[in-house]
């Protein structure tokens, strides 16, 4: 009898104590060879695998597990290898990783935000001579793992061809159309290919299609899957959405696929409005992502249930696949493992594999019976009651603070002039002042001291002199390297997001809580699972013992109510706008004792603004007023004298300058060092007249830049920026880099910067 299976879109490659980061970072250190490194990722992947089999689930990604980057994986299988990579003794793993870190010779490809999301990918390049090419059909290779070590006849994932040129950059946009040609050809090769050996569904992921896409990039979509469907495969094509609605549900559903994915959790109501309004292909399969794949709360398993009734009357239960929102890349692995949360809250969470069990239990119900799973929605109901009435989520001082703001705009006394005027008389700064983002190298040294404080093997008086200690030496090395402006490091804070989190009322944390946010880097974003207030100032004991170090300023160093919304796992209950508020008198408060401290420059962080821009146009504006708004209203309350610093990550800022002039920020650093500069272009057709940096040199790479490859950065950035205005810095926190990669790094943008001065000097300032 044909039912309702279930699938996942993609599953967390860092396993459950991130083994995967692990692995890969002792492969980089010469730790382990090659071969080891792929013994252990194979024994990583096949595990994972089986969990998803033992977890009862029908279709199974195999092909979503990746080295690095899902997207470099697929550029890489297709040819798109930089010239600069090219070397004729590197195999094509050494290759992928240079492609993706840089080596001694050559700067690491782009990496930008996942849409709208906090995973990076790393951005395919198509070079003037660049020729796709078949590399290795990289899903057959794990098709046939899966199946001969496992018995799992898998549904191998790739990202699709028209989302994998749109990502890419090096090609002019009326070339979009004969590139496209050149990939069609490779696909339908890899799904031949897939198709000989058993393969029944092959899950193209397109999440490129929840974008505002051009009639003529419609007819690209149309045309491509005309191709690939024309060319007689043999497994079944699933094209799977995610992250919003369908930008054009009828020219999606008309396209000759076998069955299409959509997203039901972040889509607005907007894919089933559709799905009502204009049917469903009798002859197509479903792929109904129910389930949120992005946050951690539980489900309301009634109201999917209820959800699925729905779609149920439109899409018969026997072309229907239940399965999460997106890949499950975006999520811990298991609830199972944190010991440490209140029942409360644990019992609300699920984890990737939880979600698992949801989707699971859902597809039972819909093929046994609804009595089937009965108990199991009554459990799930009354565990979500419990923590809904939990006590400490409730703040009714942090809802007051926010309500009594009521419509009024936060803005500063002064104007930015008037301001600007003030900072040079005060901080007396040469011209192209040189500084880093905040954040210095957190060695193995540092962790083990965190580590035993959080233990209980020191006491709170041994931690803070070990921290004050690392402050120290690193105010004379900042000195001796001839820094302008400089930070205390945050040696004390685990991650810029988490240690504010741990400050606040209304955030939780998990012990194993990880997910991938680069390469082997990862993250553990807190909770918010209540209302936010600040209790205690947060930052001014090392921020100030820093200052009292020297005579040079010290920025004071905060992460912004964007941010710290965007990278933790936010609460449903209530609109996003409110939390933000929350958190922006929260550090509104912090910002004030910092000035009572004598701190008189403050960086408040926004990396996470442009990445948090919704795909669809219809919904920026909002967006965009809303994150000035708490960025406003964190900032508006400081002193006129005091200097106002905000940073960013990351390029494609084209779109948001007028939006970044709003903040109202003093200084404002931007990613630019990764993207090659591109963002200078766009600033010569926008008048912007406040400090910026525009970062120098990459931080995300382990190679040293030369003193020549960053003048050559400034002087480029100095063809549409005016000296007053710039400053000189890496484009991102130094956390992660070593002291033999940073030391040398910052002494020769210091350097760089003092050779162009001495040529402004030259010459008259413009």
């Amino acid at each position: 009898m044909k039912r309702t299976r279930s699938s996942t879109i993609g599953y967390p490659r860092i396993g459950e104590k991130r083994e995967w980061k692990e692995a890969l970072e002792a492969y980089w250190s010469e730790s382990i060879t090659e071969k080891d490194l792929l013994t252990k990722m194979a024994d990583l992947r096949l595990n994972d695998l089986q969990k998803q089999k033992d977890l009862g689930v029908d279709l199974i990604p195999v092909g979503d597990f990746s080295f690095y980057d899902h997207v470099l994986d697929t550029a890489v299988m297709f040819g798109l290898i930089p010239d600069r990579f090219h070397a004729e003794d590197s195999s094509l793993l050494e290759t992928y990783f240079d492609i993706a870190r840089g080596n001694k010779g050559a700067i690491a490809s782009e990496m930008t935000k996942w849409f709208n999301t906090n995973y990076h990918y790393i951005v395919p390049e198509f070079d003037q001579n660049t020729t796709p090419v078949l590399k290795e059909n990289r899903p057959l290779s794990y098709f046939l793992e899966a199946k001969n070590k496992l018995g799992i006849i898998g549904k191998p994932v790739l990202l699709g061809p028209v989302t994998l040129l749109k990502l890419s950059k090096g090609y002019k946009n009326e070339d979009f159309g004969s590139l496209l040609n050149t990939l069609v050809p490779l696909y339908q090769h890899v799904l031949k290919e897939l198709g000989e050996a058993g393969v029944e569904w092959v899950q193209l992921d397109e999440p490129i299609l929840g974008t505002d896409l051009t009639e003529k990039e419609q007819e690209y979509v149309t045309d491509t899957y005309n191709k690939l469907h024309s060319s007689n495969i043999k497994p079944k094509i699933l094209l799977q959405t995610y992250f919003e609605a369908a930008s054009d549900y009828e020219a999606l559903i008309s396209l000759p696929v076998d069955g299409f994915g959509l997203d039901f959790v972040h889509d607005d109501g907007r894919n089933f409005d559709a799905l009502k309004k204009f049917g469903f292909p009798a002859d197509k399969t479903l792929a109904a992502g129910v389930v949120n794949g992005r946050n951690v709360w539980g489900s309301d398993l009634e109201e999917k249930w209820d959800l699925l009734e729905r779609i149920r009357e439109i899409v018969s239960g026997d072309r229907l696949i239940v399965q999460p929102s997106c890949s499950l890349l975006h999520v811990p692995v298991t609830v199972k493992t944190e010991e440490n949360l209140a029942p409360e809250l644990k019992g609300a969470l699920a984890f990737a594999d939880e979600k698992i069990e949801e989707i699971t239990l859902l597809v039972k119900g819909i093929n046994q019976g609804r009595p089937s799973i009965e108990e199991n929605i009554k459990h799930q109901r009354e565990r979500l009651q419990l923590f809904h009435h939990f006590p400490p989520r409730i703040k009714p001082d942090a809802q007051k603070e926010v309500s009594d703001w009521g419509g009024k705009e936060p803005i500063r006394d002064l104007s930015f002039p008037e301001r600007q005027a003030l900072h040079q008389d005060q901080f007396k700064l040469p011209i192209l002042p040189t500084t880093t983002i905040g954040s210095l190298p957190q060695t193995s040294e540092i962790r083990q001291a965190r580590s035993r404080y959080r233990h209980g093997d020191w006491s709170a008086a041994t931690y803070d002199n070990f921290i004050n200690q690392k402050v120290a030496e690193w105010i004379d090395i900042q000195e001796s390297i001839g820094l302008d402006v400089l930070v205390h490091g945050e040696f004390e804070r685990n991650d810029m997001v988490e240690y504010f989190g741990e400050k606040l009322d209304g955030f939780a944390f998990t012990k194993f809580g990880w997910v991938q946010s680069y390469g082997s880097r990862s993250v553990k974003p807190p909770i918010i699972y209540g209302d936010v207030a600040s209790p205690e100032p947060m930052t001014t004991k090392e921020i100030t013992y820093a200052q009292s170090l020297t005579n040079k300023p010290v920025k004071g160093m905060l992460t912004g109510p964007v941010t710290i919304y965007k990278w933790s796992f936010p609460r449903e209950d209530i609109h996003a706008f409110d939390v933000t508020k929350q958190i922006a008198l929260a550090l509104q408060k912090e910002i004030s004792h910092l000035e009572e401290n004598g701190i008189g420059m403050i960086q408040v962080d926004e990396p996470a603004l442009r990445e948090g821009l919704p795909l669809k146009d219809s919904k920026k504006q909002q967006y965009l007023q809303e994150s000035i708004y708490v960025f406003r209203l964190a900032t508006c309350k400081v002193k006129n004298e005091t200097q106002i610093h905000t940073h960013m990550c990351y390029s494609e800022f084209g779109e948001i300058i007028d939006s970044i002039k709003q903040l109202d920020a003093d200084v404002i650093s931007i990613e630019t060092a990764r993207s090659h500069g591109e963002l200078i272009a766009d600033f010569e057709n926008v008048s912007y007249d406040k400090g910026i940096g525009l970062g120098v040199y990459d931080i995300h790479s382990p190679r040293v830049p030369s003193t020549e490859e960053m003048e050559t950065s400034i002087l480029r950035a100095l063809k549409v920026l005016h000296p007053q205005q710039f400053w000189v810095n890496p484009d991102c926190g130094l956390k992660t880099r070593g002291i033999d990669e940073t030391v040398p790094s910052l002494k020769n943008m210091v350097e760089a910067t003092k050779r162009v001065r001495e040529k402004l000097a030259a010459v008259p300032v413009r």
